[in-house]
């Protein structure tokens, strides 16, 4: 038993010593935004990016966090094609950016560890960050067609009794 934890310990610190990590990232992305909750409780983000490293690593593993919510970054392809996505509920969702930071291994477990120990996380360097905007979230008109159709029958009956009491006097 004191062999294979040796052995194991050893494997493991040759896989961390040689892990390479992405030097110079540049992502680029695109997303997606619910626009139209008539109907939903939740909106709905999803973006998706491809990560090129200057050093020329591929498929790394990639976390995300996005206003303190941790997220696992799916690997799509093999070409360094990501996805992250979320929800969020309608009473919170606010118009205009979500940065979407992205981090390998190393950082995630630096934010995971600063949010244990209640320190602050912005101490740690993101890989990259991600920008998705919200261009606002249609809730339905400001008022419901029933209620407009009641008020303009109010008023079109109080027009025509206002005629018709004026003709009969």
């Amino acid at each position: 038993m004191k062999s294979f934890l040796v052995l194991f310990f050893t494997l493991y610190t040759v896989s961390v010593v040689f892990a390479e990590t992405c030097q110079k990232p540049e992502v680029v992305a695109s997303a997606y935004v619910t626009e139209d909750a008539t109907v939903l409780t939740k909106v709905a983000f999803t973006t998706q990016f491809t990560l090129k490293c200057s050093n020329g690593v591929k498929g790394i593993s990639l976390y995300a966090e996005v206003n303190g919510k941790a997220l696992p970054a799916v690997k799509l392809s093999a070409d360094n094609k990501y996805q992250v996505s979320w929800t969020e509920d309608i009473k919170k969702v606010h118009s205009g950016d979500y940065d979407v930071k992205l981090y390998d291994e190393e950082g995630y477990s630096a934010i995971r560890k600063a949010y244990r120990n209640a320190e602050d996380p912005s101490s740690v360097k993101p890989l990259a960050v991600v920008v998705v905007n919200n261009p606002g979230v249609y809730q339905g008109p400001w008022i419901n067609s029933e209620l407009l159709a009641v008020i303009l029958a109010a008023l079109v009956s109080y027009a025509a009794f206002s005629a018709k009491s004026k003709l009969l006097a």
